[in-house]
């Protein structure tokens, strides 16, 4: 399985315009991939169903950590019809998991710049964000992994961008999940009897 060395940067709108224009001069332009995922916070994992509206494919994918939990992650992945999309989230709801089910659109635009990829995006949840990210073999050393998020770190910092610890990562994630649970209890409470 490879892994996948991720890093994330949040900002404001400006500054994601102005990174969107230095990645267009500087950078590789790898095209728009905007994306509706339906995603399953797991204790130690993270579960997601794909549907890549902007190349008209989807793909299940199994995280082996969550965000906040270190930036290597071991990634395991295939393709689905994207006609098959709310299938698989029925067969993950109907395991139990549905409960743990956030949806989110993410509006993306992907570029390479030194060998990092980088996915400039906005959704409701993180608005304006980065992922930058290298993906490594199966196995990598530990001393390839650190090679690689300096790697992230240093292509951030020429952009003038900002990376999250993974305190700030962990906070944020668990305040959202936190919100998110609570949105779901008003609208249990909200709805009608049967």
């Amino acid at each position: 399985m490879p892994v996948e060395i991720e890093m994330r940067a949040r900002f404001t709108k400006e500054a994601h315009d102005q990174l969107v224009v230095r990645l267009k001069a500087d950078g590789e332009d790898l095209g728009n991939d905007d994306k509706h995922i339906h995603f399953y916070v797991l204790p130690d994992q993270l579960l997601k169903v794909t549907d890549n509206t902007a190349a008209g494919t989807a793909k299940i994918t199994l995280k082996g950590s969550k965000i906040g939990q270190g930036a290597a992650f071991v990634e395991t992945e295939f393709a689905i019809s994207p006609a098959d999309v709310p299938a698989a989230v029925r067969v993950f709801n109907g395991l139990g998991f549905e409960t743990a089910m956030h949806q989110a659109f993410n509006f993306r635009h992907n570029f390479r710049l030194d060998d990092v990829e980088i996915a400039v995006k906005w959704s409701e949840a993180w608005g304006y964000h980065a992922e930058f990210e290298l993906l490594l073999d199966d196995g990598a050393s530990d001393a390839a992994r650190d090679e690689a998020q300096a790697k992230i770190t240093d292509v951030a910092a020429s952009l003038g961008v900002t990376l999250m610890s993974e305190q700030e990562l962990a906070d944020f994630t668990a305040a959202f999940e936190a919100a998110e649970q609570e949105r779901k209890e008003r609208e249990q409470q909200a709805a009608p009897l049967r």
